[in-house]
């Protein structure tokens, strides 16, 4: 007997205009026919255009199916076969809201319909809305009940900004999918996820929230949507964090499958239909939504460990046991998109900073992956290439490969904020260091991380020093505090108070996690904190600010 269809996810929403929407979503078989009901009574039928994901496998690390401890049934990586359907919705009426259903129907000809959800083109300025702002779920123990919480206290929202690092391993599909632990990427996003929180002895069930079916999400690259050299070692794990720059690889191997070679995005790509540039692609771009003009950028390096002893490719030193195979080296926390003065992505930035469509928002807002302004770790060393240092002895032998990040050549700090500063931006907003904290400048322009959502690695303030600075000291590595000299802001409304009963100007926990929302007809971002400590569900809300008009 044939097992029943299943949708591998619901559909989510992507890349809204005036009078379209497009509707994705995957199936673990190819089909003979994948359409969208829709409109009064589901009359209206389209078809969907379906492609085959190229990259995602699972691995030894991988939890899926009956797989729950590590080389159980993969032994290396094998390829996973899961097809993405795509759907154009047309002739939509502005800030209309119209129901819809796809339809699934697999070879055999049994067919899997999803429920009926909703949908609507690009909303008209003015016209108020509450935009998600998140970052870095990973498949983090609370990316759950964070977003299960984000639907119980504010309802339905109208888009969701991502600001990086989705999944953990970008080619592992059932990080995306189903991940039998029950915090998948789609499933959290979708209100389909079960994952369970235990505390003293008390387990508590998230499902998620039914968020992107929806609500269209815009996203931008993170570190963890890249993935190294293909193919070429016995995990995805280990494929992951083999990446090195493209003009090493081009030393090394050629033109020839340099992509292969260094680094790719292809899997976050093909799975998200986002806008476009014509420089960029999907990689940075920007887009009108509402009073909003979102500029998202490629700001992201390679995270490396602090130490290169053993076999680690280190932040400040290669391995000493490599030293004469430049093949294994990790050349660094290397940038993989350049975005200093004179880049691609800088003179898009300024030329996109000049248009009408930017200049006319009421709102200014910038995404990146990578911090500008934090507490947290992962801003130290300075976003900057590597300044590689190799010691030979007297015959040339090589002692040491090391590598310096002078903090005065931060692409960001030194080429990128003076530009949205005299651009009037009024938020940029990032992750990567998976806290909440705030800044705001001179002038007035906010900063805002709030990538606390699943777990926290902690924030380097008062006389919490950070764990990742080189063995050697240097100006150019702050061991605490903001490294370019801004001051966090204290919650404007119920800051959690440290053990001397002073408010902290952070969320940094491993129990509380946070979200933000973005209510354009007030101009306020909020954000909220819930403990999964505590079994009565509170969700407070902790701060609050308006941005300037």
């Amino acid at each position: 007997m044939t097992s029943p269809p299943q949708l591998l996810t619901d559909p989510f929403l992507q890349l809204p205009t005036p009078n379209s929407v497009r509707v994705v979503w995957f199936t673990e078989f190819a089909g003979n026919k994948h359409l969208v009901s829709y409109g009064e009574n589901l009359a209206i039928k389209v078809l969907a255009t379906t492609t085959k994901l190229s990259r995602t496998r699972e691995d030894q690390q991988s939890r899926v199916g009956s797989q729950t401890q590590d080389g159980q049934i993969y032994q290396n990586p094998v390829y996973r076969h899961i097809w993405r359907h795509e759907a154009e919705i047309t002739g939509l009426i502005p800030n209309t809201r119209i129901p819809y259903q796809i339809t699934s129907v697999r070879e055999d000809n049994q067919s899997v319909s999803s429920e009926v959800f909703t949908l609507a083109p690009t909303p008209t300025p003015n016209t108020p809305l509450k935009i998600l702002l998140t970052s870095d779920h990973q498949i983090k123990p609370m990316v759950a009940a964070n977003l299960q919480k984000v639907v119980e206290t504010v309802g339905r929202v109208d888009a969701v900004w991502f600001a990086g690092d989705l999944a953990n391993i970008p080619d592992r599909a059932s990080e995306w999918f189903d991940d039998n632990r029950g915090g998948a990427f789609f499933p959290c996003l979708q209100g389909r996820a079960k994952y369970e929180i235990e505390h003293n002895g008390i387990k508590t069930s998230y499902t998620g929230g039914q968020i992107i079916q929806h609500a269209p999400m815009f996203t931008c690259i993170g570190n963890h949507e890249i993935m190294g050299r293909y193919a070429q070692k016995g995990s995805l794990n280990e494929e992951f964090n083999d990446t090195i720059p493209r003009a090493a690889a081009l030393k090394l191997y050629g033109e020839q499958s340099l992509k292969e070679n260094s680094f790719n995005t292809d899997t976050y790509e093909e799975i998200f239909t986002l806008p476009q540039s014509s420089e960029g692609g999907k990689t940075y771009y920007a887009t009108t939504f509402g009073d909003v003009r979102l500029v998202v950028l490629y700001a992201t390096n390679m995270w490396r460990y602090t130490t290169n002893e053993g076999k680690y490719k280190g932040k400040y030193g290669e391995p000493e046991t490599e030293l004469n195979n430049p093949q294994e080296w990790g050349y660094g926390q290397h940038i993989y998109e350049p975005i200093a003065q004179g880049s691609q992505q800088y003179n898009w930035l300024v030329q996109e900073l000049n248009s009408p469509e930017f200049k006319k928002a009421k709102y200014k807002i910038v995404m990146l992956h990578h911090p500008p302004h934090t507490l947290g770790d992962n801003i130290i060393p300075a976003y900057t290439d590597p300044v590689q240092m190799i010691e030979q002895d007297e015959t040339g032998n090589i002692q040491a490969v090391r590598y310096e990040y002078p903090k005065q050549a931060d692409y960001i700090i030194r080429d990128v904020l003076p530009l949205l500063e005299a651009a009037e931006v009024q938020l940029v907003f990032f992750g990567h260091s998976h806290l909440w904290n705030r800044f705001c400048s001179p002038s007035g322009m906010h900063f805002l991380e709030t990538s606390n959502v699943g777990n926290s690695y902690g924030a380097a303030y008062g006389k919490t020093k950070r764990k990742n600075l080189p063995p050697w000291e240097s100006q150019d590595y702050v061991a605490s505090g903001d490294p370019y000299g801004l001051v966090p802001l204290t919650p404007t409304i119920a800051p959690i108070l440290d053990e001397d009963g002073q408010p902290m100007p952070y969320i940094a926990s491993n129990d509380i996690t946070v979200f933000s929302i973005f209510d354009t007809g007030t101009g306020t971002v909020s954000s909220y904190r819930f403990d999964t400590r505590k079994l009565d569900g509170e969700v407070i809300k902790f701060d609050e600010f308006k941005l300037n008009q």
